[in-house]
C-alpha cells in the first residue's frame, strides 16, 4: 500500500464531494489532508491526500466513473514537493532577524536534499498573535514555531499550551519578558541562532536533537 496525491476536476454540485468520499472510503483507504476551491465555469477542484491505497488505478478508473468528476491527476504529496514548515510570528524586526537564520540554514539543509520552507507574519497584539498561534495546529507540514517577540504571555500562552497538547511541534521563543517562555521548548537570546536552531530541529540531515537538551533550556 502507498500513499498518493490526487487533484480531481469536477462539475460544481450538490453531493459530488460526498461521491467521492464513498469511493475512496470503499477502496480502504484514508484522507490525510483536502483542499478544495471553485474555479470559474461552475468548476470544483480538489487536492487530496490519501493514506494506504491498495490498488490506485482501480480507485482512479472509479472516480472517473462519477458522472460530475472531469478529470483525476496523480501528483505527489505537499510534504515531498515543498517538504516541512516553520512558521515564525512576532513583532516585525525580530521576525525578520530570525527568518535571516532560518533561511541561509535551511538553505544549507536544502541542497543536501532536505526540502524545509520558511513561513514568517509579523504581528502586534495579544488576541492576534494568539490567533495565529492557534491556527498553526490546523496548517499542514508545520514542525516547528518560532515566537519572535519583545514580551508575550496571557492569551499567546494559552494558545501555546494548547497546540503543544495537540501536536509534536517544536516550539522555540526568543528571551523575553512573559509566560510564553515557560512553555517553549528552547529559548534563545540571539534572534538568528534561534532561526539557525529552528531548522536543525527539524531536518533530518542535522545531528542536533532538541530532545536531548531537556525542558525549557535558555540560551
Amino acid at each position: 500500500m502507498s500513499d498518493y496525491t490526487l487533484t480531481i476536476k469536477s462539475t460544481e454540485k450538490k453531493g459530488v464531494l460526498d461521491d467521492i468520499t464513498d469511493v475512496i472510503t470503499s477502496h480502504g483507504a484514508n484522507i490525510s489532508y483536502v483542499h478544495l476551491f471553485v474555479e470559474q465555469n461552475n468548476m470544483g477542484s480538489i487536492n487530496l491526500e490519501l493514506e494506504h491505497v491498495e490498488d490506485i488505478d482501480e480507485l482512479v478508473a472509479d472516480l472517473k466513473s462519477i458522472p460530475e468528476v472531469k478529470s483525476v491527476e496523480l501528483h505527489g504529496s505537499q510534504l515531498d514537493i515543498y517538504g516541512k514548515r516553520i512558521i515564525i510570528v512576532g513583532g516585525g524586526a525580530q521576525v525578520s532577524q530570525v527568518a535571516m537564520g532560518a533561511i541561509t540554514e535551511a538553505d544549507r539543509h536544502n541542497i543536501r536534499g532536505e526540502r524545509i520552507s520558511i513561513d514568517t507574519i509579523p504581528l502586534v497584539g495579544e488576541k492576534s498573535l494568539a490567533e495565529a498561534v492557534e491556527a498553526i495546529s490546523r496548517l499542514p507540514r508545520v514542525r516547528a514555531l518560532v515566537l519572535a517577540g519583545s514580551l508575550m504571555g496571557g492569551e499567546i500562552t494559552e494558545a501555546v499550551k494548547k497546540v503543544k497538547e495537540e501536536s509534536n511541534l517544536v516550539v522555540i521563543c526568543l528571551n523575553m519578558p512573559g509566560s510564553v517562555t515557560k512553555y517553549a521548548d528552547l529559548i534563545i537570546t540571539d534572534p538568528i541562532q534561534a532561526g539557525v536552531l529552528a531548522v536543525m530541529s527539524i531536518a533530518d540531515t542535522a545531528v542536533f536533537d532538541i530532545s536531548r537538551l531537556g525542558d525549557n533550556i535558555k540560551y
